[in-house]
């Protein structure tokens, strides 16, 4: 009895060594902090979700990533100090324009009118991405790719004028945010404007500061603002997205093939939220609908004088954006391009 206790016990020790030599076999040579803005049940932080499992498949454990959602390392502005520093390695956040003013490059009005417009816009080869990746980089940041949330639309307590005709004064006064992009570009399509910050928007809407919102993605609105909503104009003249990044500094420390298995994880994961987009936006139009909220929604044809009324206020970003890279947009961006 004796010998076969001492027998199991020297098994056991040997079990165990296995174990932890198979484990420490399969250590992450490598760990990236993955920096995020959203809740961890927000379709963001579930597609950064998705990355870090692809790319630790894709890379038999060697590379492990780590998930900080819902500002953990920081708002979109620390974290995107810290990505040129090199002290967090990746994000997928809003990307800040005080360190560059071109960097609002994505938020101008009318250069989208729809999904299809999405799919080639936001192309990994496309113009977009190839000119945010060099302002990017002169910062010293990478970028990987694009999350789309969602098209943005304007929402109102009593009906607008006319909707799809931007000459016409809509008649109602909208909410929007501190930015000349969405100023200028609510205005072009017919309506009056007023800055209010964004937690006072719903208070303002059912006091009669303001009629109506613009910048709002689908889902924010219906979330937010249902009970005062009256109407939701699916205008698609902008969307909601933030950016996939990587700290230029660690990028380079990465090999060629670890560098390709997570910008691939990366665009699958882009390529996913346009899909993903799309079908929320369909959710919550008919969540609206389902509230008793008018939703009024057009095709992409039908939205064209709208977008063509937002490209008219391009020019008078000139002064933070320069010439130069607005003369660009015109040429590339431009609606019917």
């Amino acid at each position: 009895m004796a010998l076969f206790r001492k027998s199991s016990f020297v098994a056991g020790l040997l079990a165990l060594s296995l174990v932890l030599v198979a484990g420490s076999a399969f250590a992450a040579e490598i760990t990236l902090k993955f920096a995020g803005q959203n809740p961890a049940d927000h379709p963001a932080t579930l597609l950064m979700e998705e990355i870090a499992a692809e790319v630790a498949e894709k890379s038999d454990g060697r590379i492990e990533i780590k998930v900080y959602p819902m500002n953990q390392l920081g708002d979109y502005t620390l974290v995107y100090e810290e990505l040129i520093r090199g002290t967090i390695d990746m994000s997928c956040t809003s990307v800040p324009s005080q360190f560059d003013p071109r960097l609002e490059l994505l938020y101008v009005n009318g250069y989208v009118k729809g999904y299809e417009d999405v799919k080639k816009v936001f192309a990994p080869d496309a113009w977009l991405f190839g000119k945010m990746d060099e302002l990017n980089n002169r910062l010293g940041v990478k970028l990987l790719g694009f999350f789309v949330e969602g098209m943005i639309g304007t929402g109102t307590t009593k009906p607008a004028a006319e909707p799809l005709d931007p000459s016409v004064n809509k008649g109602v006064l909208v909410r929007v945010a501190n930015m000349d992009v969405y100023k200028l570009g609510a205005e072009a399509m017919g309506y009056r404007t007023v800055t209010i910050p964004y937690s006072d928007v719903y208070q303002a809407m059912q006091t009669g500061v303001c009629e109506g919102v613009n910048g709002y993605s689908t889902a924010a609105a219906y979330t937010m603002l249902r009970d005062v909503l009256k109407h939701w104009y699916m205008t698609n003249y902008s969307l909601e997205v933030i950016n996939y990044m990587f700290s230029g500094k660690v990028w380079e420390k990465l090999s060629e093939g670890d560098r390709q298995i997570v910008q691939t994880a990366v665009s699958h994961a882009a390529a996913k939220s346009i899909v993903q987009a799309k079908a929320e936006d369909e959710k919550f139009m008919q969540m609206m609908r389902d509230y008793g909220i008018e939703v009024h929604t057009y095709s992409e044809e039908e939205l064209l004088p709208l977008a063509e009324a937002c490209a008219t206020t391009w020019g008078q970003l000139e002064k933070n954006m320069t010439k130069e890279l607005m003369d660009e947009f015109r040429v590339n961006m431009a609606p019917g391009k």
